[in-house]
């Protein structure tokens, strides 16, 4: 007597199949379960089913409310004392890039006051999304003291580079000389940025840069996507 295989298991071999022949890459989500029950002719229980396998064994991931992704290998991230993003994505085999979603400036608060050893009562204000070969893994908010670099926004909105902003201003190096990292959960605001459904785990890091000479340059913090950053902390 011949032992058919379950339904599910064919699903899961289909699907794994696809993603292997590259037709559903990285980080991609996949079709509805209403699609995949159509597509392989059964009901959407079943097609649950082979989901929930494929996602005990690491293929894919559900977030709930925006549906089932391909798994995807986390970036790797070092923080350390000189943290460049696109050099350190570079370094992992991965395409850096960032989107801007906010140039401004403003008066600084008490915190960013006291960070940042203010004189003046200004800020710039850099607000942007981290991406890893196309897809997002962090939201970031860089503050720097605005009466030092009056030409800042300019050279960030050119360039999208921080590194290069600061060298148009003389500052050739910093280093990062604290750094708190806190277990979040996403808010609907970054939850939509990064793809992720709100409430979602994330990661916050909370840094301070400083000039060659000590002084505070940059108060920035990242919120990273928990599922898509491995965070390596680098004692150099």
């Amino acid at each position: 007597m011949t032992t058919r295989t379950p339904i599910w298991k064919s699903i899961c071999s289909a699907l794994s199949s696809d993603i292997a022949d590259g037709r559903y890459g990285s980080g991609d989500k996949l079709p509805t379960e209403a699609q995949l029950a159509s597509r392989f002719g059964v009901n959407r229980h079943t097609v649950r089913h082979a989901l929930k396998v494929m996602a005990e064994e690491g293929l894919v991931l559900a977030r709930r409310g925006a549906g089932v992704f391909v798994a995807q290998r986390p970036t790797e991230y070092q923080i350390g004392r000189r943290v460049r993003f696109h050099q350190n994505l570079e370094a992992a085999g991965r395409m850096p890039a960032k989107e801007i979603l906010l140039l401004e400036t403003r008066k600084a608060n008490a915190r960013e006051t006291e960070t940042l050893q203010l004189i003046g009562s200004e800020v710039h204000v850099y607000e942007g999304l981290s991406l890893s070969d196309g897809q997002p893994i962090g939201v970031f908010r860089s503050v720097f003291p605005a009466d030092r670099f009056p030409n800042l926004l300019e050279n960030l909105r050119k360039a999208r580079s921080v590194t290069k902003a600061l060298q148009a201003h003389g500052v050739t190096d910093f280093t990062r000389s604290q750094t708190s990292l806190t277990a979040k959960t996403a808010s609907a605001t970054i939850a939509l940025h990064l793809r992720l459904s709100e409430g979602a785990p994330i990661l916050r890091a909370v840094s301070v840069n400083v000039d060659p000479e000590g002084r505070p340059i940059e108060y920035g913090r990242t919120w990273f996507a928990g599922d898509r950053v491995t965070l390596t902390v680098k004692g150099d």
